[in-house]
C-alpha cells in the first residue's frame, strides 16, 4: 500500500498485505480508505495519519472489492461467494448475504441498495437493511466482472466478459442499451462523478470513455503498455483518469483529450513477479513475469544465475505463459496483449522472434506437441475459452472451442494425440488434438486452476478454488481420489511420478500428496504465492510472485538452491500495528 501525491509526485509506503491487493476504495470525504486483498482481509486506513486503523477478518477466500456505505458501515465481496456488511467502528460483521452461485467480484452501494456482480454472470441488487435480494439481471452468457452506478441517469453499468457494456434502469429494471465496447473481457467500468460518462478497460489493452448522453465513444486515452486492466478510476472532479501499472507506478490522463499527463513512481525494470517456468533435466530454466521480460537461467544444486533476459519486439507486457521446447531449441511465451512470441534458443540467447497475435484474450499456458503429424505445434490456452493451435512458423492452424470460460491450463499426453484442459467455469475436459471432446471430469465446484497428466499417461490431477486436489482415470473419466488442501487456495499442480502429486498455493507453500498412503506434507518455501512448478531432472523448480525460482528436493520439499530476480518487502511491514494493538483499539 502506498500514498501518492499527484501534486508533488511523492510516494509514501504505508504498509503491506500478506498477498495481492485487489481494490482500493476511498470514502466520499477522502478521509478513509479500504484495501481489499487476496490474504482474505480488508485493511481500513486513516488518510490523515496514513496509518492502518483496523483489519476486517471474516472472508475465507480472496476479497475482491469493498464499498463504503458511510464512515461507519462498509460492504465487501469475495471469491467465497459471500457479501459481508461491516460495522467499521468495531470491525464486526453485521450481516452475511448469500445468494451468488460463484465468485463475487464487484460491489457498489447506492441509495440503500447493494449492487454486486461476478462469475455467476449476474448483476444483483440487495437491500442493505434486510439483506434481501430485490432484483437480478441475468444470468448472461458471459461473466460480469465489474459494475458501477450512474446516479445522475439512474442506471446501473455492467462490464461483461464478451466486451459489452450493458446499461439498466435501476428504477424500472429495463435494459436501456448495450455498447459493444471491447474485443475482449471488460475488467473495469467506472462512472464519472461530473457527468456520468462511462470509463471501461479491458483485456484488449484498450481504455475508452463513453458519452453518458448518446453512449458514443468520446475519447480513447493514450495507451501505456504496462497499464493494469483492473486498476482504473476517475478523479473526484471527473477531470482526470487514474490507473495503476504492472511496474508499480500510477498514471494520470486528461479525461477530455486522453493525453497522458504524468506517471508517478519509479518504473525502473518493473515487478519481477514470476508467473510461469519451464525447465530441462540439466537445470536450464526459462521464466516470464509481470515486467514482461523472458529470463533464461541456470538452477542446479551447485549453480544459481540468470544467463539472459529478452524483451519481446512489441514491448514489455505482463506475461503468464512460457515453455521451453529444448529438443527443438525453441522458447515460446504468451502475454496479456494476446500475442504469442516464438524464439529460437541459440548460444544462450533468444533470436529470430516470430510474433503472432491470437486475439483470444490473455494467454494462460502453452504446450508443444511432439506427436506424429503435430510436431512442433503449440497448443495455447486463452482467456476467451479457446485453445489455439499454432505451427512452428507462427501460423494459426486450428482452434478448439470446448470451454465456456477462460482456459486456465492444459497438458498434452506423452504419447497419444490427447490433451486435457481446465477452465474458470469449473470444467475439466479431455479432447483429441482435432478438437473432439472425449471426457468431462465432474467434481470440482469452482475455478479449476491447473491440471497435469502423470508420466505413464494413465491419470490426471487437478486443483481448484474449491480447495481440493483430485485424481481421475484419463480414459474412463472416473474420479479416483480427492484431497482437501486447507483454506489456502491452491494454484498449480504437478505429477512427480504416478503416485505422488505436488501442489502449490497462493501463500508460498508446496504440498506433497502421496496418493497410495494418503500422506500430505506441506512446506512453506516462498514469501508469496507459488505460481508454477515443474520437474527439473530429479528435482522440482517452483517460481513465486516474490521474484524467486526455488530448486526443491521432492522427497522432503527442502530448498536446494534459489535464483532470485527481486526481493520483496525492502521496508519492514511493521508500519502496520500488530494484531494485539489493533484489538486494543477496538
Amino acid at each position: 500500500m502506498a500514498y501518492l501525491d499527484f501534486t508533488s509526485g511523492s510516494v509514501e509506503l504505508l504498509g503491506y498485505h500478506d498477498h495481492l491487493v485487489n481494490r482500493i476504495t476511498v470514502n466520499s470525504a477522502g478521509t478513509k480508505a479500504a484495501s481489499a486483498a487476496s490474504d482474505y482481509t480488508i485493511y481500513l486506513w486513516d488518510l490523515s495519519t496514513h496509518r492502518c486503523e483496523r483489519v476486517l477478518l471474516g472472508h475465507y477466500d480472496d476479497v475482491e472489492d469493498f464499498a463504503f456505505v458511510d464512515d461507519h458501515t462498509g460492504v465487501s465481496v469475495s471469491r467465497d461467494w459471500r457479501i459481508l456488511v461491516w460495522n467499521l467502528d468495531t470491525g464486526a460483521i453485521t450481516r452475511v448475504i448469500e445468494g451468488h452461485e460463484k465468485d463475487v467480484l464487484a460491489v457498489v452501494y447506492h441509495d440503500g441498495k447493494i449492487y454486486t456482480s461476478g462469475d455467476d454472470m449476474t448483476l444483483r441488487v440487495w437491500d442493505l437493511q434486510s439483506g434481501q435480494l430485490m432484483k437480478m439481471w441475468g444470468p448472461f452468457e458471459h461473466e460480469t466482472d465489474s459494475c458501477a452506478i450512474d446516479a445522475m441517469h439512474s442506471r446501473a453499468v455492467l462490464g461483461c466478459d464478451d466486451g459489452v457494456i450493458r446499461l439498466f434502469d435501476i428504477d424500472s429494471g429495463v435494459m436501456e442499451a448495450q455498447i459493444p465496447a471491447h474485443a475482449s473481457g471488460i475488467k473495469k467500468v467506472a462512472v464519472s462523478p461530473a457527468n456520468g460518462d462511462i470509463l471501461s478497460a479491458a483485456y484488449d489493452q484498450k481504455i475508452k470513455v463513453w458519452d453518458a448522453k448518446d453512449l458514443s465513444l468520446k475519447v480513447e486515452p493514450e495507451r501505456q503498455l504496462a497499464t493494469w486492466e483492473r486498476s482504473f478510476n476517475w478523479s473526484p472532479d471527473g477531470a482526470k483518469l487514474l490507473a495503476g501499472t504492472f511496474d508499480g507506478t500510477a498514471l494520470v490522463w486528461d479525461a477530455t483529450s486522453g493525453h497522458c499527463l504524468r506517471e508517478i513512481g519509479h518504473r525502473e525494470s518493473g515487478n519481477i513477479c514470476l508467473n510461469d517456468v519451464s525447465a530441462t533435466a540439466a537445470g536450464d530454466i526459462v521464466t516470464v513475469s509481470d515486467d514482461g521480460l523472458i529470463r533464461l537461467g541456470r538452477l542446479t544444486p551447485q549453480e544459481s544465475r540468470w544467463t539472459a533476459q529478452v524483451e519481446p519486439v512489441s514491448g514489455r507486457v505482463l506475461a503468464n505463459a512460457v515453455t521451453l521446447a529444448d529438443e527443438e531449441g525453441r522458447v515460446i511465451s504468451g502475454a496479456h496483449d494476446q500475442k504469442l512470441h516464438l524464439f529460437q534458443k541459440r548460444d544462450g540467447m533468444l533470436v529470430n522472434e516470430i510474433e503472432t497475435p491470437l486475439d483470444e484474450g490473455p494467454i494462460n499456458e502453452i504446450r508443444v506437441a511432439r506427436h506424429r503429424g503435430y510436431e512442433g505445434q503449440c497448443f495455447v490456452a486463452c482467456y476467451s475459452g479457446a485453445i489455439v493451435r499454432v505451427d512452428p512458423q507462427g501460423h494459426v492452424v486450428g482452434q478448439l472451442r470446448l470451454h465456456e470460460g477462460a482456459v486456465k491450463a492444459l497438458r498434452l499426453h506423452p504419447t497419444r494425440q490427447i490433451g486435457v484442459s481446465c477452465s474458470a467455469d469449473g470444467a475439466l475436459l479431455s479432447w483429441s488434438f482435432e478438437g473432439q471432446l472425449l471426457h468431462q471430469f465432474p467434481g470440482h465446484m469452482a475455478i479449476v486452476d491447473d491440471v497435469d497428466i502423470d508420466p505413464s499417461g494413465q491419470f490426471i490431477t487437478s486443483v481448484s478454488r474449491d480447495f481440493t486436489v483430485k485424481v481421475y482415470h484419463l480414459d474412463s473419466g472416473q474420479q479416483l481420489q480427492s484431497f482437501a488442501t486447507g483454506h489456502r487456495s491452491p494454484k498449480g499442480v504437478c505429477f512427480l511420478e504416478t503416485h505422488t502429486v505436488i501442489v502449490t498455493n497462493y501463500w508460498g507453500a508446496l504440498i506433497r500428496v502421496d496418493l497410495e498412503r494418503g500422506d500430505i506434507l506441506t512446506r512453506q518455501i516462498a514469501e508469496n504465492g507459488i505460481s508454477a512448478v515443474c520437474r527439473c531432472g530429479d528435482d522440482l523448480v517452483a517460481v513465486s510472485y516474490d521474484g524467486a525460482a526455488y530448486l526443491v528436493r521432492p522427497n522432503d520439499l527442502s530448498v536446494l538452491n534459489t535464483l532470485r530476480g527481486m526481493t520483496q518487502r525492502l521496508v519492514p511491514s511493521g508500519m502496520i500495528p500488530a494484531p494485539a494493538d489493533l484489538a486494543a483499539a477496538v
